[in-house]
């Protein structure tokens, strides 16, 4: 019989739900091979993920948390029965190489979005490219997110950025509380694009560079675009896919 590796976070919620599946799951013989059953809200499944990028297995994750975009709601009557009926999509992070003012480099990846902010009370003072085309010469702003179609729903869409479908093969730029050039409301760009965002300023305007939790300070260079080599296996309810938490919050931005 298959035996899942079950993650919890430590909230109180997440470890009863943890010993409910332990007491249950093991009466349920047809679970899918390489589970792993993730308890937490969307920040813990995000942090397992990441330590688990060199992995192929399927992640299953039960919502304990508020929102849990990227979550499957926990039902005693359903929950273990769902699991066997899950479909499966795939994901890719982004990959963001960050080059700070001392000409050190770091890298990290983000699942939802790469966040450029600004790191003092000065605004930013940011270049942005796809590959060699400048798509702005100078934003002045709080800073700018790249997101992916999964992370579209998350910061960007508070930002008021595009809620990008998951097949749409594209990513978004959107400026958080652009200064000038005032109407300036982001760019939809090609997944395969390499983005370049440079800070004009490091020295009066210092930012910072966030890989969705994963902050690097001092950025004067920092070059973005999505890791094909890295692929999420996530699992969801039939009736709860991530293609239709996504079509559902592009419904709602329509009618607000």
């Amino acid at each position: 019989m298959i035996k899942p590796l079950i993650i919890s976070d430590k909230n109180i919620r997440s470890l009863k739900i943890k010993k409910f599946l332990l007491k249950n799951i093991k009466k349920n013989k047809y679970l899918k091979p390489n589970l792993i059953i993730v308890i937490g809200g969307d920040g813990f499944m995000l942090k397992t993920l990441k330590k688990n990028r060199n992995t192929s297995k399927l992640f299953y994750g039960i919502n304990s948390g508020n929102y849990g975009f990227l979550m499957n709601k926990f039902s005693m009557k359903n929950t273990v029965r769902n699991l066997s009926n899950a479909k499966m999509i795939s994901i890719s992070p982004l990959d963001m190489k960050v080059t700070n003012k001392q000409g050190l480099t770091k890298r990290s990846i983000a699942i939802n979005e790469v966040s450029i902010l600004r790191q003092s009370r000065q605004a930013a003072s940011l270049l942005i490219q796809n590959g060699k085309k400048i798509i702005i010469k100078k934003l002045i702003s709080d800073g700018v997110l790249v997101s992916t179609p999964a992370g579209s729903t998350a910061y960007n869409s508070s930002v008021h950025g595009p809620i990008l479908s998951l097949n749409s093969n594209k990513l978004s730029i959107s400026p958080i509380s652009a200064f000038r050039p005032r109407r300036w409301k982001g760019k939809i760009v090609s997944h395969r694009s390499i983005v370049i965002i440079k800070n004009l300023n490091p020295k009066k305007r210092p930012i910072s560079a966030v890989a969705d939790n994963h902050e690097f300070r001092n950025a004067r260079k920092i070059i973005i675009k999505t890791n094909y080599k890295i692929k999420f296996n996530l699992l969801y309810d039939g009736n709860r896919s991530l293609q239709k938490k996504i079509k559902i919050e592009q419904l709602r931005r329509e009618t607000s």
